[in-house]
């Protein structure tokens, strides 16, 4: 295990019955970093999460955190972590404050400490206005923002985040970004999971892809980028094709992969120099007309395709 390691899996086996969730799943997360794990629906992400947090049984393999162990008990290690969760867990009877505070109770006994943490957790959060709401009359987004100050109240050395801006407002997402930005600058460790590839790509320092229970790929963005075929996408629009030409597409050099849908032609290309003007090359040649035209360097949505053959949202 290196010294920088905050959590370490290693050959992680989980099974409901015939069901294999985890195969084999080997990953290091480091001290200081803000690591995305992407996958789709069913790939073994949140079991991944519930056997790191010792709340699920595994079969096989084995999980350290700070370097020691992780154990259904080991409670002074589950002190040192906080959790957002897709799903929203708070009270609805209580206040946002009373929320909060009832959250940092659980790990913070003295009170002049907590009263601190809780008002730091109110302001960080952009519930100052809000602190004596009850849940149901806040909006989505603040509701997130509540659940994200109960998870890291007590300062946590370790946040894992779940899914924490589904179905928020644009300015409520932004605002919950640059807050774990925030909390990573100040020396929290992040686990994030999201479908919205823009803001892995935004945030995380380091990324692996995981489907079947087993991780396929793991990187910085850039390193990610670097493994796939793909080096460019060109799209076309307002262009009409028949077979023989599409054909004839395929058949450029670079070309890999193309789609052909309502006249918008889509065009995969290895990297090489020159991609562009080839092909217009070859619609001037051809006598065909078309609308705008755009190139686009890989994105981590590129990497996912190629890499797992889903779409995130599958």
């Amino acid at each position: 295990m290196s010294s920088s390691d905050m959590i370490r899996i290693e050959n992680l086996v989980k099974r409901y019955q015939d069901l294999v969730a985890l195969d084999h799943l080997t990953l290091s997360i480091q001290e200081g970093e803000i690591f995305g794990l992407l996958g789709p629906n069913g790939s073994g992400k949140t079991t991944a999460i519930n056997c790191m947090l010792a709340l699920l049984k595994y079969d096989k393999g084995s999980i350290t955190v700070f370097g020691r162990n992780m154990q259904p008990d080991s409670y002074d290690i589950k002190k040192q972590i906080g959790v957002v969760m897709q799903n929203v867990a708070v009270f609805e009877q209580m206040s946002v404050q009373e929320n909060i505070d009832y959250f940092c109770g659980l790990y913070i006994r003295d009170k002049a400490k907590r009263q601190s943490l809780v008002e730091e957790a109110i302001a960080f959060t952009g519930l100052t206005d809000y602190r004596k709401m009850r849940p149901k009359k806040l909006s989505g987004g603040l509701l997130r923002r509540l659940n994200i100050a109960c998870g890291i109240v007590h300062k946590p050395r370790l946040i894992i985040m779940d899914e924490p801006t589904v179905a928020v407002d644009p300015q409520s997402r932004n605002k919950i970004l640059e807050g774990i930005v925030e909390l990573n600058r100040q020396g929290s460790t992040i686990i994030y999971t999201s479908h919205y590839m823009d803001e892995v790509e935004q945030i995380c320092s380091r990324i692996a892809i995981i489907d079947h229970g087993r991780v396929l790929a793991t990187g910085t963005t850039e390193e990610l980028k670097q493994m796939i075929k793909t080096g460019e996408t060109i799209t076309i629009e307002a262009i009409e094709l028949d077979d023989t030409l599409l054909a004839a597409v395929r058949g450029l050099p670079h070309v890999f992969d193309l789609t052909y849908e309502d006249r918008i032609l889509k065009i995969r290309l290895s990297t090489a120099r020159h991609n562009l003007v080839r092909i217009l090359n070859f619609l001037k040649e051809h006598d065909i007309s078309f609308g705008r035209v755009f190139s686009e360097l890989p994105t981590l949505n590129d990497v996912f395709l190629e890499i797992t053959g889903k779409e995130l949202r599958d």
